[in-house]
């Protein structure tokens, strides 16, 4: 492996950004601020809930091929990819790859009325709509790179592949770069991975923030609540054991958190339920600190469902039944965090010094959490410009310094490609 500093991934930087097609890829993005929101709002435009992304995909994929990209596919579960070649290799290399990201989703039903406005204020464009932001602004820099590199005929050391995915938000769970990883014939050659999510440009997500998601049902025979009185109640075991892990104790570092998000079940006040449900999430820098409150939860739900049983036995109900239970897995998000001395962060710092800007490392949960830990470097950074109104209907976005953003992305992307194709 060739040696790296950050003295020469600066001056990688450097000589990149002194490059003519460049230059030419950056006036693309200066002269085209309205294409960009063109297509962001007609992205935006249409609904992409947590496993209804096809419709938004399918626009995605006939986009890729307006700008000319190569090798559009979209996969088993949605994900839509392209590549831009490399110079002077034949389509059928099997040598490393760079790839750029952005998820398709977004947090709201298919039911939310969508309606993008666009609109001007002096020379900043405002798009106001349910996921303008997020992840809008995520899939429309990943159009504005790819054309300004097929424009300007910017020669790559290394195919980039661009990812359009789903399933980032929510229940999806990381799906789509979760089967990426799993299924691609591009998975084992990935030198770099670069995730855009969101407006900004003095931030990158390099440490993943795990999770651990789970669903509680506890069941019993229900009846009356006079007349079949002893029957074992599933809301009263339930209650116990949220109550039991809502006392689990939590470390301050690795920074660890528990919620209990939801709980419903029952039919009536004077009727004994016969099932109860309820959603819990745990989050943690630390997967040792994830295992533990997961052991933690099936003993209180397992410990409170027998308790009840047995007063239950107590009052001779056996006849009726006893309680029983299940607990799901509806999240599993891996901890993990980009190494110190990861030459994409090296490279990031020095693409940040070039262009004045500071390198803020946060911790987050995104899609780079699953290439972060499988050990392929990987972080999540925006596309530019302003947003707010995150996951709400008031969501907005608009395009000041989105130029500023996108060349962040692109210098950085060329150089990791740069540098993948010297290792």
């Amino acid at each position: 492996m060739a040696l790296f500093t950050r003295k020469t991934a600066f001056a990688q930087v450097t000589a990149l950004a002194a490059q003519r097609s460049l230059h030419a890829a950056f006036a693309w993005m200066h002269n085209n601020p309205q294409t960009i929101m063109d297509w962001q709002a007609r992205l935006v435009a249409i609904p992409a809930p947590p496993f209804g992304e096809q419709p938004r995909g399918e626009a995605t994929a006939a986009l890729f091929a307006d700008i000319g990209l190569a090798d559009i596919t979209t996969d088993s579960i949605g994900n839509v990819t392209a590549v831009v070649p490399a110079a002077h290799l034949p389509p059928e290399s099997t040598g490393p790859v760079i790839v750029l990201s952005a998820h398709l989703d977004t947090v709201f039903p298919a039911a939310t009325p969508v309606f993008p406005t666009v609109t001007r204020e002096d020379s900043v464009l405002r798009l106001a709509a349910p996921g303008a932001c997020d992840n809008g602004a995520g899939l429309a820099a990943l159009l504005a790179i790819a054309q300004a590199l097929v424009n300007a005929q910017v020669e790559l050391h290394v195919p980039l592949v661009i990812l359009a995915n789903v399933g980032e938000e929510g229940e999806g769970d990381l799906r789509g770069v979760r089967h990426f990883y799993n299924a691609s014939p591009y998975a084992g050659r990935v030198a770099a991975h670069i995730v855009l999510d969101g407006a900004g440009a003095d931030s990158v997500v390099t440490q993943a923030l795990g999770s651990r998601r789970f669903q509680v049902t506890v069941t019993g025979p229900g009846g009356h609540s006079f007349t079949d009185a002893g029957t074992p109640n599933p809301i009263a075991a339930l209650s116990a054991a949220l109550a039991t892990v809502a006392e689990t104790p939590l470390p301050a570092e690795p920074r660890t958190t528990l919620n209990l998000g939801t709980i419903h079940g029952g039919t009536s006040v004077n009727s004994i339920p016969e099932s109860v449900t309820a959603s819990v999430d745990f989050r943690s820098t630390s997967s040792d600190e994830l295992v533990r409150l997961e052991v933690a939860l099936h003993r209180a739900v397992e410990d409170a469902a027998e308790r009840v049983n047995s007063v239950a036995r107590a009052w001779s109900a056996r006849s009726r039944g006893l309680l029983a239970f299940s607990i799901e897995k509806i999240g599993d998000r891996p901890a993990a965090q980009l190494p110190a001395d990861s030459p994409l962060l090296e490279m990031l710092r020095s693409v940040d010094r070039h262009l004045g800007l500071r390198t803020d490392l946060r911790l987050g949960s995104t899609d780079a959490n699953i290439p972060i830990a499988r050990g392929v470097p990987a972080l999540s950074m925006g596309a530019g410009g302003e947003g707010g109104g995150a996951h709400t209907v008031a969501e907005w976005y608009t395009d000041k310094d989105r130029e500023l953003g996108l060349r962040r992305i692109l210098l950085l992307t060329l150089a990791m490609a740069g540098w993948a194709a010297e290792q």
